[in-house]
Protein backbone atom coordinates (compact mmCIF):
# COMPACT_ATOMS: atom_id res chain seq x y z
CA UNK A 1 0.00 0.00 0.00
CA UNK A 2 1.41 3.42 -0.91
CA UNK A 3 2.59 5.81 1.79
CA UNK A 4 1.92 9.52 1.62
CA UNK A 5 3.82 12.24 3.49
CA UNK A 6 1.90 15.00 5.23
CA UNK A 7 2.89 18.08 7.25
CA UNK A 8 0.75 19.65 9.93
CA UNK A 9 0.39 23.41 9.56
CA UNK A 10 -0.57 23.80 13.22
CA UNK A 11 2.37 22.07 14.92
CA UNK A 12 4.83 21.55 12.03
CA UNK A 13 5.19 17.77 12.43
CA UNK A 14 5.73 15.59 9.36
CA UNK A 15 4.11 12.14 9.24
CA UNK A 16 3.26 9.29 6.87
CA UNK A 17 -0.11 7.75 6.11
CA UNK A 18 -0.53 4.38 4.36
CA UNK A 19 -3.69 4.26 2.27
CA UNK A 20 -4.93 3.02 -1.10
CA UNK A 21 -4.24 5.20 -4.14
CA UNK A 22 -7.99 5.79 -4.47
CA UNK A 23 -7.85 7.65 -1.13
CA UNK A 24 -4.63 9.59 -1.84
CA UNK A 25 -6.40 12.96 -1.87
CA UNK A 26 -8.34 12.41 1.35
CA UNK A 27 -7.51 14.73 4.28
CA UNK A 28 -5.31 13.42 7.09
CA UNK A 29 -5.18 14.22 10.79
CA UNK A 30 -1.74 14.62 12.36
CA UNK A 31 -0.70 12.41 15.30
CA UNK A 32 -1.35 15.38 17.64
CA UNK A 33 -4.97 15.58 16.45
CA UNK A 34 -4.78 18.68 14.23
CA UNK A 35 -6.81 18.71 11.01
CA UNK A 36 -4.90 21.48 9.18
CA UNK A 37 -2.50 19.29 7.18
CA UNK A 38 -1.07 19.38 3.69
CA UNK A 39 0.17 16.47 1.59
CA UNK A 40 3.82 16.77 0.61
CA UNK A 41 5.26 15.95 -2.77
CA UNK A 42 7.49 12.95 -2.28
CA UNK A 43 10.42 12.03 -4.44
CA UNK A 44 11.42 8.51 -5.31
CA UNK A 45 15.01 7.54 -5.88
CA UNK A 46 15.59 4.32 -7.75
CA UNK A 47 18.94 2.74 -8.43
CA UNK A 48 19.75 -0.37 -10.35
CA UNK A 49 21.53 -1.91 -13.25
CA UNK A 50 19.13 -0.88 -16.01
CA UNK A 51 20.73 0.87 -18.95
CA UNK A 52 19.29 3.17 -21.55
CA UNK A 53 18.48 1.43 -24.83
CA UNK A 54 21.08 1.75 -27.51
CA UNK A 55 20.17 3.31 -30.82
CA UNK A 56 20.39 1.17 -33.90
CA UNK A 57 22.88 3.45 -35.62
CA UNK A 58 22.47 6.67 -37.51
CA UNK A 59 21.88 8.55 -34.27
CA UNK A 60 21.87 12.29 -34.12
CA UNK A 61 19.10 14.71 -33.41
CA UNK A 62 16.75 13.45 -36.09
CA UNK A 63 17.87 9.86 -36.65
CA UNK A 64 20.85 10.50 -38.90
CA UNK A 65 21.84 12.47 -41.93
CA UNK A 66 21.19 16.03 -40.78
CA UNK A 67 23.85 16.13 -38.07
CA UNK A 68 26.78 14.59 -39.92
CA UNK A 69 30.22 15.71 -38.94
Amino acid sequence: MPRYDFRCRACGSTFEVSRPMSASGDPATCPEGHDDTVRLLSTVSMTGGAQAPRSGGGGGCCGGGCCSS
